[in-house]
């Protein structure tokens, strides 16, 4: 299956580099939902849309979730991109992280 390609901000990619952060945010719809984001595809991340920064890595869980029933810290990260919770959104888990070279 060909890997999915998360573009990431700044600080999101570097986050997931530390390890500090396991789960992206996105909206749900026809780009981010239950058949894009299957558990065990492959995923790229990169720190933007340029070639110099990803890692490759895999999705390990998909949930799609109301944004008035995310934990307070989500809450807060969904009103800050897109001024609602009155949306749906794709938590999509991610592990084994791994630079490319």
């Amino acid at each position: 299956m060909k890997p999915l390609f998360v573009p990431l901000n700044a600080w999101a990619y570097d986050q997931f580099e530390a390890g500090t952060k396991t789960d992206e945010l996105r909206r749900y719809g026809p780009r981010w939902n239950e058949k894009t984001c299957i558990p065990g595809r492959p995923a790229i991340l990169s720190r933007g849309y340029g070639t110099k920064n990803r890692m490759s890595a895999t999705i390990s869980a998909f949930k799609k979730v109301h944004g008035n029933q995310l934990n307070s810290t989500y809450k807060e990260a969904v009103l800050r991109v897109y001024g609602t919770l009155d949306i749906d959104v794709s938590v999509i888990s991610i592990t084994d992280l791994e630079d490319i070279k």
